[in-house]
């Protein structure tokens, strides 16, 4: 294993300095993409892709409850496995209370294409609360690229979808996949995928997550 090398703390404040410089470049590109990205045109959804979860049926509207957004995490888990990826549900671990999300007009929920009744007992030994939804009945997951055909054989592939609402009219705004997902955190990398970015209330504080209102 190696390690970093040992200088005095005047060689690592600048060397930490110069980095320093280097990283301020990258946050002012990750800031412009991040305009750009809330500038891509989007595309109204018409199917209601009715979707199973805990409640019985569901259609992509229904995933929105009130809020304005919605953030879909395409966890790969095909019909015939016992246990979901590895990679999602790491995902999964790491996102945490939704309050967070939900008091900034963003829904979340988990869409997977084994059957719901493969799901639930997954879920409860993973001991998540998320929203979660199969899609086996329709195609959610052709219709969004989490279920890609790769060399005449359709494989699923993990994912984030963002779509927006006006009303009863659903968009979709935003897709990604695969290692792309990777550098995105649970709270400010989500938000920061949707059409209203962070601040869909105007720059809502951070609370704790049982301060909310709702």
């Amino acid at each position: 294993m190696s390690f970093p090398e040992i200088v005095s703390r005047e060689r690592w404040r600048a060397a930490r300095e110069e980095l320093r410089r280097k990283e301020q470049a990258v946050e002012r590109a990750r800031a412009a993409l991040g305009e750009e990205r809330r500038r891509l045109p989007m595309v109204e959804v018409r199917d209601e892709y009715v979707l199973e979860g805990g409640d019985g049926k569901a259609t992509l509207l229904d995933l929105f409850g009130d809020r304005a957004q919605l953030v879909v995490h395409h966890f790969v888990f095909a019909p015939e496995q016992e246990a979901g990826c590895p990679r999602c549900a790491a995902f999964l671990d790491q996102l945490g209370p939704l309050a967070h999300l939900l008091a900034r007009d963003t829904a979340f929920a988990a869409v997977s294409l084994a059957p719901f009744t493969r799901l639930l007992p997954f879920k409860a030994r993973m001991g998540w609360t998320v929203p979660w939804y199969s899609s086996c009945h329709s195609d959610f997951n052709r219709d969004f690229e989490a279920t890609v055909d790769r060399d005449g054989a359709f494989v699923e592939r993990p994912g984030l979808s963002c779509f927006l609402r006006d009303g009863e009219r659903i968009f979709h705004t935003y897709s990604v996949y695969d290692e792309a997902l990777d550098g995105i955190g649970a709270l400010s990398g989500l938000l920061d995928l949707t059409a209203l970015g962070r601040h869909p209330h105007g720059g809502d504080r951070l609370r704790l997550h049982d301060e909310y209102d709702h």
